[in-house]
């Protein structure tokens, strides 16, 4: 019978591999928490109309990369619905806001998530179909400050505390803006012009882009038609005042925050939803994603709550590639042991099976990570077993259980002691010598 494995483009994760996931998202948690942000967790599927009207039907999201099935009625007077696996989490946590309404309170949102999203796209180092995002979003009424550049410099601000104290080394900001939805439009018309005579010249992808939209030609990485992209017009000559202003005022607050950052034209995201500041955050060449070296990206998208039926709510949010992040973490950092138990307690014999638990029990609730062994164990095994997990071992025998005195062999100092077992939690605090 054939093993049944893992779905292309999914994968296990395993330990010791989750000690870092996990590690990530305790720092992401504790610096989300230091600028007000509440954690939301919308459902995995969605109405597929959701994500048609807020990232757009002619996006290669949804057009080629949904997962997306009819669920049919129960009865057969229920109607069927059209559901998707969500490709990104923004257009759900807007969709949550609508329908709780969370504008009610006029208030300043601030929500954050950890996640899986799901893509059908061809599955490549660091992109899989099933892959995690750490996001935020900031959203609310006009008149809570949503739409106010402050808050844009806030979330990349933070962006760029969260890399830092996950010490991700030589990350670059890529900035723009793509003015407002009136600018966006007018933008698009030039740059369909722009592309007529030209576009039979380039990629088949970037063909059909440059029909349905050619907002994504700019994303494009084809070495082949770089030369004719940086020719294109750019955006910044079609922004009117309004949206130059609010540019300047994020540059103003990075600039007195010491957030540095690089100007990018043709940074402009494909999805529907963007408006004004778009930004993307890369790795230096060598960071473990190979040629595509993006970590996270995001920008503001003042409509989409109107998009989508609901009251006005302007908003800036971001998505990190969770999985990417991993990558670079492995990759940047110097190889690394994973972190040893305090103890492995061994028991002599079956009979000491019983009172070793309650040994580790008492251990671990003085805040120690221990293991257990069993007394089928050989003594010979039992020290293999606490070489490879712990950083030392506590033999549990009769003589131990009567005396309360145990016997701790400290695997890197070459050392057996006794103990008593009230001063044992204590002992075992103490970091062992190199």
């Amino acid at each position: 019978m054939a093993t049944i494995k893992a779905v292309r483009g999914t994968r296990d994760l395993l330990p010791p591999d989750t000690t870092l996931w996990n590690h990530v998202e305790s720092i992401a948690r504790s610096v989300f928490a230091r600028y007000g942000f509440g954690e939301i967790r919308t459902p995995v599927f969605e109405a597929t109309e959701l994500f048609a009207r807020g990232v757009g039907e002619e996006t290669d999201i949804v057009s080629k990369e949904m997962y997306t099935w009819e669920d049919r009625g129960r009865a057969e007077s229920d109607n069927g619905q059209s559901l998707t696996l969500r490709p990104e989490n923004t257009a759900g946590v807007v969709r949550a806001y609508i329908e709780h309404h969370l504008d009610e309170g006029g208030l300043l949102q601030k929500l954050f998530y950890i996640g899986p999203q799901f893509r059908r796209e061809r599955p490549q180092r660091g992109r899989y179909r099933q892959f995690w995002q750490i996001g935020a979003e900031v959203l609310g009424p006009p008149f809570s400050g949503s739409d106010s550049a402050l808050r844009d410099a806030e979330v990349l601000e933070m962006l760029a505390t969260l890399l830092n104290e996950l010490k991700i080394k030589g990350w670059r900001l890529a900035l723009n803006s793509v003015g407002s939805a009136e600018d966006r439009k007018r933008y698009s018309v030039a740059l369909r012009e722009a592309l007529v005579p030209v576009k039979h010249l380039m990629g088949e992808d970037n063909q059909r882009r440059a029909e349905t939209n050619p907002l994504r030609v700019l994303d494009s990485k084809d070495p082949n038609d770089q030369e004719i992209i940086n020719n294109l017009p750019k955006i910044a000559d079609f922004l009117e005042e309004d949206s130059r202003a609010h540019f300047e005022q994020v540059k103003a607050a990075l600039d007195a925050c010491g957030v540095p950052y690089d100007l990018d034209p043709r940074l402009v995201r494909g999805l529907d939803y963007y408006t004004r500041t778009t930004f993307e955050f890369t790795v230096p060449d060598g960071s473990g994603l190979g040629t595509q070296n993006a970590l996270l990206g995001g920008g503001r998208y003042d409509g989409l709550s109107e998009m989508l039926g609901g009251p006005k709510a302007p908003g800036i949010g971001f998505a990190i590639g969770e999985d990417r992040l991993i990558l670079t973490l492995q990759a940047q950092a110097e190889a690394q042991e994973p972190a040893k138990l305090d103890a492995f307690i061994a028991p002599m014999g079956p009979a000491q099976n019983p009172g070793a638990l309650k040994l580790a029990q008492e251990l671990r609730r003085e805040g120690l990570t221990v293991e257990v062994g069993d007394g089928a164990f050989r003594l010979k095994k039992s020290f293999e077993a606490a070489d490879k997990l712990a950083r030392r071992m506590v033999i549990f025998g009769e003589d131990e259980a009567t005396s309360d005195i145990l016997t701790v062999k400290d695997f890197s100092a070459g050392e057996q002691t006794k103990v008593p077992r009230a001063e044992l939690a204590a002992a075992l605090k103490v970091q062992p010598s190199d």
